[in-house]
Formats: structure tokens, sequence, C-alpha cells
């Protein structure tokens, strides 16, 4: 098997379209499991006797593994090879799935859900550095808008297969549908995906992959814990603390060896820098936003658990629809990469004010924000990973791919805490009797007048916190535009000179 980078010609590899329908049908199962188990919760709790802190750890010990060894995962594939990586992490994951499936306690359960962790890992870099691979640049974009529409598809699959399979089977049907996708990724990658890697071999950074690993790890845990234990308390003050001394000896670390991890240099590149910028801001608004939004609906609406997510899906099916069409490639293409997320993150704002300001009255306001951020999402997603990977050499697209999959964990963590945050405060303001949990409060209500009185308080700190998301989304896309125009700038006159 030739371990070569693989070949760049003109119109790209011959089973180029192939080959990205197996990806992302692995990448699909990967996201999955990141939203499926939420409705298993009270299943898991009746047949395991699961208390509240095993549920938690069900949930993040997948979360935390896949994050925090991403940016590991990207530059293993992209020394060893991605399809190697690619290979393994399928193994994984669908080992992890069986056990999961197979599990009769908590531990087993917990255990398994880490294993399919690194597998996710695993998978979520390779997917994206094999893309950037096979294709010519003048379809890379297209491609790209395909890899994130199956992003946004399985953020709204997820509960509704949930949903499905617990009405049909038990619980761990959820995690052994995985089986067959596994199987059959395996046999299409081996078969099909063409090897690549660094062909300049770097030595492996063994003391970067693990500061990046437990710093990463750290983080992600401060932030997912500081919500439920308080921001002041121990143990995220501890983890906080880990974080950042165990991050700031990786970036030390990684300045000072000639075979980094990460090149530090890339944050030079505007184009990098801007596109890192706007990741973040867009998940941190879309995350924190849609997180809470559920519960408007859910508890505020009084939807069901599947009611809920059939009525988020538009916004998923919306960025599906335009991507797979290829519109918001030609899009982009046309109005170029600035304006592109300039606009698309303008959208996304656009429709988070409508469901700040709208969603009180009813679901037509929140289908009118779901579908124009839909449609942002469409323009400005694919935009800034096409920037993030075009400023990174093909040599590391593996550890280009590795940042992209961080960036939108750490955003979306911290928009779910932070806007969390913002509306539990308004909340507590004007409920102050029970006010940490909407549920409580709504079950120690006395009467209808007084479960208005709290709804109202729930919806006016909704309100706030989807303002702050749109203020942030809204920031993101400018401050992303504008450096991006600036490298562009730059670059012409390179070329001028030149």
């Amino acid at each position: 098997m030739s371990t070569s980078p693989a070949p760049e010609v003109p119109q790209g590899h011959p089973q180029r379209w192939l080959i990205l329908g197996v990806i992302c049908l692995a990448q699909l199962t990967v996201l999955l499991d990141n939203t499926v188990l939420n409705v298993a919760i009270p299943s898991l709790t009746r047949e395991l006797g699961a208390a509240t802190s095993d549920i938690q750890w069900m949930i993040n010990a997948y979360s935390l593994v896949q994050s925090g060894l991403l940016l590991t995962a990207g530059s293993a594939a992209d020394r060893y090879g991605r399809k190697k990586m690619l290979i393994a992490g399928l193994a994984l994951f669908g080992v992890g799935s069986l056990i999961a499936g197979l599990a009769d306690s908590t531990g087993q359960l917990i255990a398994a859900r880490a294993g399919m962790g690194v597998g996710g890992a695993l998978l979520l870099t390779t997917t994206l550095a094999v893309a950037m691979q096979i294709f010519s640049p003048e379809e890379t974009p297209k491609a790209i808008g395909i890899w994130s529409a199956v992003n946004a598809l399985g953020f709204a699959v997820g509960p509704l297969l949930g949903g499905f399979m617990l009405n049909h089977f038990w619980w761990g049907a959820i995690f052994l549908i995985n089986l067959p996708v596994a199987a059959l990724g395996l046999v299409a990658v081996i078969a099909l995906v063409p090897e690549s890697k660094n062909p300049s071999g770097d030595r492996p950074d063994a003391l970067g992959a693990v500061l990046s690993t437990i710093g990463m790890t750290s983080l992600v845990y401060a932030i997912i814990s500081g919500p439920e234990h308080g921001w002041t308390s121990g143990r995220v003050l501890l983890t906080a603390a880990v974080a950042v001394a165990v991050l700031g000896a990786f970036a030390y670390w990684e300045s000072r060896i000639p075979y980094p991890m990460l090149d530090l240099h890339f944050f030079r590149d505007r184009r990098f820098t801007g596109a890192v910028a706007g990741a973040v801001l867009i998940t941190f608004g879309m995350g924190g936003a849609l997180f809470l939004l559920t519960q408007h609906l859910q508890f505020v609406l009084g939807y069901g658990a599947l009611e809920a997510g059939l009525r988020t899906a538009p916004l998923a099916l919306s960025v599906v629809a335009l991507n797979f069409s290829g519109l918001s490639a030609k899009w982009t293409a046309k109005l170029g990469a600035p304006v592109s997320i300039a606009l698309g993150m303008a959208l996304m704002s656009g429709g988070l004010v409508s469901i700040a300001t709208l969603a009180a009255d009813g679901y037509g306001g929140t289908l009118v924000g779901l579908l124009l951020i839909g449609a942002g999402c469409a323009l400005a997603n694919p935009a800034m990973a096409y920037a993030i990977m075009s400023a990174i050499p093909p040599a590391k697209a593996g550890v280009g791919a590795g940042i992209n999959g961080t960036l939108a964990e750490f955003g979306n963590g911290l928009g779910v805490a932070v806007l969390g945050a913002v509306l539990n405060s308004r909340f507590a303001a004007l409920i102050p009797v029970a006010a940490s949990s909407l549920p409580a409060a709504l079950a120690s209500a006395g009467s209808a007048e007084e479960r208005g009185r709290i709804t109202d308080a729930f919806s006016s700190g909704l309100e706030t916190s989807q303002l702050v998301g749109a203020v942030a989304v809204l920031l993101g896309g400018l401050l992303a535009a504008a450096l991006l125009r600036r490298a562009e700038r730059a670059d012409s006159a390179v070329a001028a000179s030149a």
C-alpha cells in the first residue's frame, strides 16, 4: 500500500464523490452520538439505576475524550496516514458501540462511551483531511459544503433517530445501530480511500500530544461543569487553572521545537486568524442559542421531546438543501469568502433576533429564525472551514481538521455555558424562588397564574441570552470578514510586486 500523498490532478480523484459519501456516512454516525443519548436518559435511569452523576458522565465521557484528542488525532493522521487513522477510528467506534449496546452497568457504558470518543476524534479529523486531498481546488468548496451539511444533519437527526429507536426497541439499540454503518464504512474505506500522509515524516511530538489532550480536556470539562457546580466552585476553578497552565505550557513547547504538532506561525496568517475567530463566535452563538431554544419549545410552548426535535429540524434541513444543491458554494464563489462569511453570520444573527423577539408569540417567529440561521450557516460555515484548511499546508491537513473540530467543540461548550448563565441570571432576577431550574419552578407553582409568570420570566431570560448570542455572531462575522479581506489584499499586493 502506498503511503505517498494522494496525487493532485486537476480533476481530483476519479472516485472522489463516492469517497466523500463514504466518509460523510462515517462522520454522520459520530455526530449522531453527540445527541442521541439525551433522549435515552429516562430509560437509562430506570433500567440501569443510573444516578444523575452517572448520566452526566455517560454524556460527557464521549464529548470530553473526543474534544481533548482532536488535535492529537489530526497530527497522528498526518504522520502515520489518514487512511490508517480512518480505519482505526471506525474500528474503535464500532467496538465501543458494541460494548455500549450490551452494557449492563453504568461503569461499562461510561467506559464504552469514552472508547467511542477516541474513535470519533480520529474520524472527525480524517474525514475533512481526506476531502481536502481528493478534490481539485475548484471542487473543494462544494465538497466542504456537503461535509458541513452532514454536521447539521447529525444535529437534527440525532434526537429523532433516538426517539424512534426507543419507541420500538430497548435503549441499547441506539448504539448497536452503529455497527452495520461502521462495518460498511470499513469495507468502503479499505477499498476506495487512497492513503495520504505528510511526506516529510515529521518526528512525533509526544509531549505536545499529551499537553494538548490534558489542556483541552480540562478546558472543556471546566466549561461543562460551570453551569451546574457554579463558576466559582473549587472544581471549576481547579480544572480551569489546570487548563490555562497546561495549554500555556503546550504553546511554549510548540514554539520551541523544530517539529511542532501545531505550528504557531499559522496564527500570523490573517486568513487563518480571521476564520478561527469567526468559527469560535459562530458556534458560541449557535450552540448556546439552540440549547436554550430546545428548553423553550418543551417547557414554555409545551412540546414533547420528539415534537421539539421536529420543530428545530428546519434549520438543519435548510443547511442540507443549500449545501447539497451547491447553491451555497456558487454564492461563495460569486461573492468571495469575506462577503459570504459576513452575510452568512448577519443572517444567523437576524435569525437569533427573530427567535428572541418573536418566540414568545408561538412557533411562527421561531420558524423564521431557524430558516434564517440555516441559510446563514450554509453560507458561512463552509467558507470558514475552507479558509482554515487552505491557510494550512496540505501536509498538515489533519492538524487543520483537528483545529476546526476543536474550535467547534470549544465555541459550542462556551456558548451553552455563557448564554445559559445569562438566561439564569435574568430568570433569577425575575423569579427568585426556585429559579435555578425551570422544571423545579414550574413544579412548585401553585396556580396557572404563577406558572404563567414563571414562563414569562424564562422567556425574558431567553430573549436576553439570544440577543447576546446574536451580537456575538454578528461581531464574529465582521471580524472574520475584515481579517480575510486584509489577507486577500496582502496576497494581491505580493502578487502584483512579484
